[in-house]
């Protein structure tokens, strides 16, 4: 049996015992602080811990060695910081979509709602689980640099990767509030659409971890840009495959109800190159329903049969399939460590040819 790229070197129980070690010092800390703070840490914990495929440290770890770093446990804890990041975004994302489930199981805003029904407190359950996912999703993201920093790496090669970590963080949010902002204009143009896959995921996805990584392992500017060629049409072609998904995916294997990104009126490159190709009725009709929180199994299915049938899905299959042929090209000149380049190429198939 092939190892999956995500395992070479042990990574992903490596990632995992350096999230829970450091989410156990931090439930301690909670705790002192005041006991109600238990579910805070065990949602974050559980949130953190119980799923997720460790794809942008595994990113970070192999742009590291591809630098020519050695491996260390320091340096993995280091990019275990890029999960919590992550899951600032996923909880910010789900109350931002109205999302129900992530990964099968009640997303936070949803947790913490029923915990204030359940309670019988005062005031908007629903009120309250909102407030909760911001402030969770928050300090997500302040403990995703509480583990950067605490890791163990050298201040020196701490100082470097400063920069493309704040860059990161900063490029995620903003990517964040496009994506907010795009059915809020009806903006139906491929230009917004790809900015917004490329600052919401596919530069922290690959090229920012990379980017990390090599600033760790002290790369030099050609590393960086190889890396850069490499990551960010890989990281587009990634949050592509992510939007098919959305519409056409599975929800026994994604997780998520069917149809969930047409009833939030999520404005991907999918839908976008569906509103270039549709005729006025079709058009019309596409853009009546999508963001219809109400739309029903047969709602989504004719959203589908648009969205295929107008040429959509092929002409994303094959942006994908460009995208990819141009990050593999840049990938095969890149002047790294062979091993990594090898890794890296598995972990590139993986993103992209996923069903989850």
């Amino acid at each position: 049996m092939t190892t999956s790229p995500l395992e070479v070197a042990g990574l992903r129980p490596r990632v995992d015992k350096a999230l829970a070690a450091f989410l156990a010092g931090q439930r301690d800390r909670l705790l002192a602080i005041d006991p109600a703070l238990a579910e805070v840490a065990a949602t974050l914990s559980e949130f953190v811990l119980g799923g997720g495929k460790r794809l942008r440290p595994a990113f970070g770890y192999w742009g590291f060695r591809g630098a020519g770093g050695a491996d260390t446990d320091e340096v993995v804890a280091a990019l275990a910081a890029l999960e919590l990041v992550q899951a600032s975004a996923l909880i910010h994302d789900d109350l931002m979509d109205r999302s129900d489930t992530r990964r099968g199981v009640p997303a936070v805003h949803r947790r913490f709602a029923r915990l204030h029904a359940a309670a019988g407190w005062r005031g908007s359950a629903d009120g309250f689980g909102e407030c909760a996912a911001v402030l969770l999703g928050d300090l997500a993201l302040v403990w995703s640099d509480e583990l950067l920093h605490g890791s163990g790496m050298p201040w020196a090669d701490l100082a470097r990767a400063r920069p493309v970590f704040d860059a990161m963080r900063t490029e995620v949010t903003v990517g964040q509030y496009l994506d907010v902002l795009t059915p809020a204009t009806a903006d139906t143009s491929l230009e917004r659409a790809g900015k917004v896959a490329r600052y919401k995921s596919a530069k922290y996805t690959v090229e920012r971890p990379l980017l990390l990584g090599a600033a760790l392992a002290g790369a030099g500017p050609d590393v960086a840009a190889a890396y850069s060629a490499f990551g960010l049409p890989l990281g587009e072609a990634f949050q592509l495959r992510d939007d098919v998904l959305g519409v056409f995916g599975d929800p026994e294997r994604t997780g998520k109800p069917a149809g969930d990104d047409l009833r939030e009126g999520k404005r991907t490159y999918l839908v976008a190159a569906a509103f270039g190709a549709l005729g006025e009725a079709e058009w019309a009709e596409l853009d009546g329903a999508l963001g219809d929180p109400g739309l029903d199994d047969a709602g989504v299915e004719r959203l589908r049969a648009l969205i295929r049938d107008c040429g959509a899905l092929d002409a994303t299959e094959a942006r994908i399939e460009e995208l990819m042929a141009g990050s593999l090209a840049a990938l095969d000149r890149a002047p790294i460590e062979e091993e990594a380049r090898g890794v890296l190429h598995r972990l590139a198939d993986a993103a992209t040819r996923r069903s989850v």
